[in-house]
Parts: C-alpha cells; sequence; structure tokens
C-alpha cells in the first residue's frame, strides 16, 4: 500500500474526527468545507511525520484542533486549499442533512465555548477518555476533569435558560 492509499485509508476511517472539529469551529456550510479542507491538507502535509507513538485519531484530532485554532486566528489562505474527492464531500454534506435538533441545539451552544473548551467537550463526546484528552491537549488529566466539570455545568445552564425564556 502506498503512502497515499494509506492515509487515504486512515482518512475515510475517521473523517467524522474531521467533520465534527470543523462544525464546531466553523460556522455556515462554505467555512466549514473550507476548514475541513485546510484540515486534510494539513494532516497530508504532517502525515510522513506520524510515528504511530498514539491513535491515528489521537494524531488525527490533534492536527484538526491545532489547524482549527490557527484557522480561526488567521486569516484564511486561499492558496493551501486541496480539491478533495467530490465523494468524501458528498458524505459531509450527507451528515449535515441529517442532523437532529437537539444536535443544532448542543452545537449552538458549544460554539459560545472559548477556544479550548470547544476542543475539550468536543473529545469529550466523541467518547475520548481523560487520557486521551489530556494527550492531545497538553493538559494534565485532573485539570481536564475539572475543565469538563466547569464546561459541562455551563452548557446545562445556557440551555437550561435558553428553553426556560422560550429563546
Amino acid at each position: 500500500m502506498t503512502v497515499k492509499q494509506e492515509f487515504i485509508k486512515h482518512v475515510k476511517e475517521h473523517e467524522g474526527i474531521v467533520y465534527k472539529v470543523a462544525s464546531v469551529y466553523a460556522d455556515g456550510k462554505e467555512d466549514r468545507q473550507d476548514l475541513f479542507q485546510e484540515i486534510i491538507y494539513q494532516l497530508w502535509r504532517s502525515y510522513p511525520t506520524f510515528k504511530g507513538h498514539s491513535k491515528i485519531s489521537t494524531w488525527m484530532y490533534r492536527v484538526a484542533l491545532n489547524t482549527s485554532i490557527t484557522h480561526l486566528k488567521k486569516e484564511k489562505r486561499k492558496d493551501q486549499q486541496v480539491p478533495l474527492d467530490p465523494e468524501l464531500l458528498n458524505r459531509m454534506e450527507d451528515r449535515e442533512n441529517l442532523e437532529e435538533e437537539q444536535l443544532a441545539i448542543l452545537h449552538a451552544h458549544i460554539k459560545k465555548l472559548n477556544l479550548i473548551e470547544k476542543g475539550i467537550i468536543l473529545l469529550y463526546l466523541e467518547g475520548r477518555s481523560y487520557v486521551e484528552i489530556a494527550a492531545i491537549t497538553g493538559f494534565t488529566q485532573t485539570n481536564i476533569g475539572t475543565r469538563l466539570s466547569r464546561i459541562k455545568q455551563k452548557l446545562k445552564d445556557q440551555i437550561t435558560k435558553e428553553h426556560s425564556y422560550g429563546i
């Protein structure tokens, strides 16, 4: 299997990671697609440096989160976009069309969180352990536990307040 084939296989297996990160860090369909492309590009650029010391999904999360944060801080670099397989973009659009109202509400509130909180809750919702979240973010496991507790309470308070006042 060539490096390119191996990379494509990993991306197809874990494309949900890229989609989730892009949907949390970008507003609007076009912005999500731009960020999705930028994450794939950065994954491809850094793929040769992946040594297998962690799971491929952990590494992909780290690259996706770092790319998203950088993307938000800098102007978009249109010259670095890489064309994607139309099938991959179609699957991304299909997933967007299947979002339920509850997910939309949760995502709306997650978007209101700060950059670090967004990344941590995204990893948590993906089912990552505190050990994995700590490895991806660079925080201690204890700090992750504390932060998650606060983030969950913050989201709960925001959603409860929204539904209590009928906003």
